[in-house]
Order: C-alpha cells, then sequence, then structure tokens
C-alpha cells in the first residue's frame, strides 16, 4: 500500500532558496484605482493572475503597513516566480518592487501618472509576458517535507472538527514538528477560553506574553465596542453544528497545534524566521487569515471544516478536511480529505493524518486542490480601521 512516505516531492526552489508548490507570474495592484491595469495585462498575457483590492490610498499608520505588508507578503510568497507591480504613482509602487526584489526573483514595477492606463498596460503587458516565458522555463526539483511551511485555519467548525479533523491536523504537525518544517496558525479571538492551554505550549515565557498581549488585545477592542461576539463567535454556523459557547470551539481549535511547541509569535502577515510552529496574530475571518498565511509565507495551507467553508486563495493552496459525514456528501465538490471513518472507526488518529499527508504530498507535487478547480480566489485584505 502507497503511503505518503512513497511519493517523492517536487516543488520550484526560488533565488532565496524557499520552495513553492505553485509556479504564478503575479500582477499586483498598489491601490484600488491602478485595479483596471492590473485586471487589464492579466486578461491579455495567458499565464498571469491579477491581484487587484479595493484598499491602498489615504490609508495611514498601521492599517497602511498592514496592507502594504500583506500585498508584498503575497510578491514575496515562494508560490510566486514572477511580480509585476502597478500603482497610481510612482514612489509606493517603487516601495512594492524593492521589498518583493530582496527575494531575488524577477519583479517591475510601472505607475500609471504621467502615461495613464492604456500606455501603463502597454508596457506592463510586455514585460509580463517576458516573465511568463521565464516561469515556464523553470523546472520542478525534487524538495523535502521541511522545505514546505504550512499554516492551517478552521472554519464553519462544528463537533466533529474538534473530536476528528483538528485533532488530526495536530497530528499531522506533530509529525512536520519532526521534520523541521515551519508552520503557522492563528485566529487570535478564536481561542478564546482556552488561551491559558496556548500559553502552556510556548517554548518560552516571551513566546507566551506576546500571544497574550495579542489575545488582550483583542478582548480589550471588543469590551470598547460594547458588544457581544454572539453570533460572530461562535458564528451561526457553529451554533447549527452543535457548538453552544466560544470556550468549546477554542478548545476545539487548539487541538490543531497538536503537541508542538509553539517557537514564535508573528505579527499579521509577519514571515517566520525559524522551523517549528509559530503563533499569528489575525483575524479568524476565512479569507482573511488566509490570505495572511499566504503573506506570511505559508505554500501550502490545511483548512478544516465541519459545517462547509468553501473558502480558497489565489496563491496558496487551500487543502479542505472534513469528518462531518453530511458535509462530506452535500459538498463532496468542495472537500479534499474525507476523514469522517475516524469516527466511525474504522481507522484511528495516524491513518486520518496519513490520509492527510497523501493529499498533501500529491498538491505539493501540482495536484489542484478542489478550492483551486472551483475558482475559490478569495484574497482578502484585513482592515483595522477607517482611511482617512
Amino acid at each position: 500500500m502507497t503511503t505518503y512516505k512513497d511519493i517523492p516531492l517536487t516543488g520550484y526552489r526560488r533565488e532565496n532558496g524557499r520552495v513553492g508548490i505553485r509556479n504564478h507570474v503575479l500582477i499586483v495592484s498598489v491601490d484600488d484605482i491602478s485595479n483596471a491595469a492590473v485586471e487589464g495585462v492579466a486578461s491579455l498575457i495567458r499565464g498571469t493572475m491579477a491581484l487587484s483590492h479595493p484598499y491602498g490610498r489615504l490609508q495611514f499608520g498601521d492599517d497602511l503597513d498592514l496592507t502594504f505588508n500583506t500585498l508584498i507578503g503575497a510578491g514575496k510568497n515562494p508560490n510566486v516566480a514572477a511580480v509585476i507591480v502597478i500603482g497610481i504613482e510612482p514612489n509606493w509602487t517603487n516601495h512594492f518592487v524593492e521589498k518583493i526584489a530582496e527575494t531575488g526573483k524577477p519583479v517591475a514595477g510601472f505607475s500609471i501618472e504621467r502615461s495613464g492606463d492604456l500606455e501603463t498596460i502597454r508596457k506592463a503587458a510586455w514585460k509580463a509576458k517576458e516573465f511568463v516565458h521565464y516561469a515556464s522555463e523553470l523546472p520542478r526539483v525534487p524538495v523535502e517535507w521541511d522545505e514546505i511551511w504550512v499554516s492551517t485555519k478552521c472554519g464553519e467548525s462544528d463537533t466533529t472538527s474538534g473530536l476528528a479533523s483538528n485533532p488530526t491536523v495536530g497530528r499531522v504537525f506533530d509529525r512536520l514538528e519532526g521534520f523541521g518544517t515551519t508552520m503557522i496558525f492563528g485566529e487570535t479571538t478564536e481561542v478564546t477560553g482556552a488561551e491559558d492551554k496556548v500559553m502552556e505550549q510556548c517554548a518560552t515565557p516571551e513566546i507566551a506574553a506576546q500571544f497574550k498581549a495579542a489575545f488582550d488585545d483583542y478582548q480589550n477592542l471588543v469590551q470598547s465596542q460594547g458588544v457581544s461576539l454572539l453570533g460572530s463567535q461562535p458564528t451561526e454556523g457553529n451554533i447549527r453544528g452543535g457548538l453552544s459557547t466560544i470556550e468549546e470551539k477554542a478548545f476545539g481549535n487548539i487541538e490543531k497545534m497538536g503537541r508542538c511547541s509553539v517557537v514564535g509569535y508573528l505579527d499579521p502577515a509577519e514571515e517566520p524566521q525559524s522551523p517549528g510552529l509559530h503563533f499569528m496574530d489575525s483575524s479568524s475571518a476565512a479569507a482573511e487569515m488566509v490570505t495572511l498565511c499566504c503573506a506570511s509565507g505559508a505554500a501550502l495551507h490545511l483548512f478544516t471544516t465541519g459545517q462547509g467553508n468553501i473558502v480558497g486563495n489565489p496563491i496558496l493552496p487551500v487543502i479542505k478536511m472534513s469528518a462531518n459525514p453530511l458535509t462530506v456528501e452535500t459538498m463532496a465538490e468542495h472537500i479534499d480529505v474525507d476523514i469522517s471513518g475516524l469516527l466511525r472507526f474504522e481507522y484511528n488518529l495516524d491513518g486520518a493524518a496519513d490520509r492527510t499527508m497523501e493529499m498533501m504530498a500529491h498538491t505539493i507535487n501540482g495536484r489542484m486542490t478542489s478550492a483551486e478547480t472551483l475558482r475559490h480566489d478569495d484574497f482578502v485584505l484585513t482592515k483595522l480601521y477607517r482611511s482617512a
């Protein structure tokens, strides 16, 4: 019987040594009013991907920094071979180019002022064509598990999430920790009630303190608005799936940590600097969190769902896992790994982890995930506050 251990892994080794499992040529918009030019180039040149968004103008402070870091991080992601940057003016456009160029990958920038859309599209399209020729000749090379950065999130969780699918990710992460892989998890509000358990698994008191500060900041924000998170945390879908409190949801959520030590704390969209499991301060909204993982450099994402979250990402392949037999049956087109057999005692937790890692190996080697085939290109920026 073939297992994940028998499947040789291949990927794209980038100029900075990182390994990607996709080979995109990205056309990135610096700001909302450059989207038409970005999409114009992508519509002309086969093999390119437009990354447009509704922000980037009159933001300031941490909000602007997070928007830019997320977009720049997407360009730096190892699943991207080359990048075209288009902005309204040259200053911020050049900033994007300089930051992405730190990876060593090909990148070029074009500003619309004093050129207009049509001339900008013409010039950028020529360069994008050149980059597609470059990317299409890059070979896949043998790679190892420790070279593939993996992130995780759960969404539309129910009782099966905490009982089966999240513990399966935890067992996978235990194995990846042994390989020396870099891993990312987060969802700051979704550990409410289980924050002490997260702190217990932090490798040092300093990391525990960083996590707790971020957790408390979120709690203080919610309290300052004088609102209850009921209906948001847990969500209406969670409640329908049998989760009655955020504490129930949290203890299921943290099963994804396995027994790993948390070796690092990350601000939103921050890149890990060492192997092991890292906690990233992040929204629990599915598309926002997966986008932040993409910006942090993850090459593969494990997403567990109970009731049936359908999120994807244009750059970061999202493997959808479920242990809910009803979801697996009624939303089969969205599910990559059916682990409902774990709840029927057809196999144990190691067996569920084997099934998951076999799908990971195939995805690493180029198999498109369900979210990719269904065009779930859900790239969503996290907004901290209103613009000026």
